[in-house]
C-alpha cells in the first residue's frame, strides 16, 4: 500500500501546503512573511495585521524591516559556490547589503559551519546586531582554497513593519481558547512549517464545529511576534483566555512530547496529560525549566496565559534542528496526522469539560431509559462499569477530567457517554 494513501486526508494536506510553503525565504519581518500569510489566507479567513518599525512593545521595540533578493559567494576561480537561491539558509538572517572582494582569512571570519554535523547547513540570525555572514557545510569550508572571493548580499534593513496572521472564531461564550504558532524561520520543516500547516488544518475543523468558546488563533514571527501581541491584546487575554497551546514542532514520527505551563495545572496542562497518557503514553515529559518558544512570554510573570505544547520531538532535541536536515524528508503526512489528532482530541475535551450532577439519589435505573445493555458481554460490562464509575462521582464537584483521572480512562472516552446521560436526564451540566 502506498504511505500516502494509508494515511488520513488531512496529515496530506497538511504536508502539501508545507510543500508549497518551503521554498520561501522569511524572517521576523518581510515580505517572505506576507507571501507565507497570503497563501495561508487561501485556506483560511486569515486577518492580516502590520505594526510599524520603532513601535514600542513593552520592553523590546519593533525592528527595522529585513528583506533579500539575492547573495552568493564565487571562489577564486570565478566559481559560485555558495548560492542562496539554491538554500535560503546559506545566508544569516538579518545580514546586511555586501559587495565586496576579499581574502579566504577574512572571509572564514564570516563564515558558520557545524564541525560535528560536516553535511547540514547550519540555521544563524543576526536580528539585533548589524553584521553580514554565510552558513555553509563544514565539508564544504573544508575544500575552499586559499585566494580572493567576492562576496555579494543583495539585502535591506529599512522602515518597514513586522507582519503577522489572526483568526478569531465566535463561539457561545466570550471566553478564548489561545493558539499560537510562528512564521519568522526559512526554509525549515518541523522547527517552522509543521506549526503553520497544523494550525491552519485545525482553524478548518473548528469552523466546521458548533462551538462553546471562541477560539483565537495567531501566526507570528517567534518571540518579537508574541511580544507584540501580547503588548496590544494583554488585558483582554487575561480576561478571557481559559486554555490554550504553543504549536511547534509537530511533524514528525518521533515521540511525542509535553510542555507544561509555568504554573503545570491549568486546563490546557489537565487536558493534554489525560489526552496523551492514554494515546501516546510513551511521550516525555518535560518541566517549564525545558522552554524555549513562545510559552515564554506567554507564561511570563504578569502575563500568566494558561499555555502548555503538545509536540512530537521537542525543539533543540533532535539532530536535524535548526540544519538544513530538517527538511521534507523529515515530516510525514503520518507524523502530521498523529498530532493533529492529538490537539483535535484535546480541543474537543477543553469544549466538553465541565462540572455535572446526577440528578437522582443512589444509582440511577439505566434499563428503563435504554441505557443498559440487553446482552451482556464482556465488552458491554465493562462500558456499564465505566457509565456507571462517571456517574459515581459526577457530584458537582468534580469537572469532566478529574473524573477521568479518577476513574483511569481517557477524558475523551466519557463524552459519548455523559451525552447519552445527559440526553436521558440522569445527569445536568453545572456550566
Amino acid at each position: 500500500m502506498n504511505i500516502m494513501n494509508a494515511v488520513k486526508s488531512e496529515g496530506k494536506i497538511m504536508y502539501e501546503l508545507m510543500s508549497r510553503l518551503f521554498p520561501i525565504c522569511r524572517s521576523i519581518t518581510g515580505e517572505g512573511i506576507r507571501q507565507t500569510l497570503s497563501i495561508l489566507q487561501q485556506h483560511i479567513p486569515l486577518s492580516i495585521v502590520e505594526v510599524p518599525s520603532g513601535t514600542k512593545v513593552f520592553d523590546w521595540e519593533i525592528p527595522r524591516e529585513w528583506n533579500i533578493r539575492d547573495a552568493y559567494i564565487i571562489d577564486p576561480e570565478g566559481n559560485k559556490v555558495v548560492d542562496f537561491k539554491e538554500h535560503n539558509l546559506h545566508v544569516v538572517g538579518y545580514s546586511i547589503p555586501v559587495n565586496r572582494k576579499i581574502t579566504l582569512e577574512e572571509l572564514q571570519e564570516h563564515l558558520y559551519s557545524l564541525e560535528n554535523q560536516p553535511d547540514a547547513i547550519p540555521y544563524v540570525t543576526s536580528y539585533y546586531k548589524e553584521r553580514w555572514g554565510f552558513c555553509i557545510t563544514h565539508n564544504q569550508r573544508q575544500t575552499l582554497k586559499k585566494g580572493t572571493y567576492h562576496v555579494f548580499i543583495d539585502s535591506e534593513l529599512k522602515v518597514g513593519s513586522l507582519t503577522y496572521g489572526e483568526v478569531v472564531i465566535p463561539g457561545e461564550s466570550e471566553k478564548e481558547v489561545f493558539l499560537s504558532t510562528y512564521i519568522c524561520h526559512p526554509s525549515m520543516a518541523n522547527n517552522e512549517l509543521s506549526g503553520p500547516v497544523m494550525a491552519t488544518q485545525l482553524i478548518k475543523w473548528i469552523l466546521q464545529k458548533p462551538r462553546r468558546y471562541t477560539y483565537r488563533i495567531v501566526f507570528i514571527p517567534e518571540t518579537i511576534g508574541s511580544i507584540t501581541y501580547l503588548s496590544k491584546h494583554l488585558q483582554h487575554l487575561k480576561q478571557n483566555v481559559i486554555a490554550g497551546y504553543n504549536i511547534s514542532c509537530v511533524g514528525d514520527e518521533r515521540e511525542f512530547s509535553y510542555l507544561p505551563s509555568r504554573s503545570g495545572d491549568t486546563l490546557s496542562d489537565r487536558v493534554a496529560l489525560n489526552v496523551l497518557k492514554y494515546k501516546h503514553p510513551d511521550f516525555i515529559r518535560y518541566t517549564f525549566l525545558d522552554r524555549g518558544s513562545d510559552e515564554r512570554q506567554y507564561c511570563s510573570p504578569g502575563v500568566d496565559l494558561p499555555i502548555a505544547s503538545i509536540m512530537r520531538t521537542k525543539f533543540g532535541q533532535y539532530p536535524e534542528y535548526h540544519t538544513s536536515l530538517d527538511n521534507l524528508e523529515l515530516v510525514t503526512p503520518a507524523g502530521l496526522q498523529g498530532c493533529y489528532d492529538v490537539y483535535t482530541d484535546c480541543l474537543e475535551l477543553i469544549e466538553k469539560n465541565a462540572y455535572y450532577q446526577v440528578t437522582c439519589f443512589c444509582e440511577p435505573q439505566l434499563g428503563k431509559r435504554g441505557l443498559y445493555p440487553t446482552l451482556s458481554t464482556k465488552e458491554s460490562g465493562k462500558q456499564v462499569r465505566t457509565m456507571m464509575n462517571f456517574i459515581a462521582y459526577a457530584d458537582g464537584k468534580h469537572d469532566l477530567i478529574e473524573i477521568a483521572d479518577i476513574i483511569n480512562v481517557p477524558a475523551t472516552d466519557l463524552i459519548s457517554i455523559l451525552e447519552q446521560l445527559i440526553d436521558s436526564k440522569v445527569i445536568i451540566c453545572l456550566e
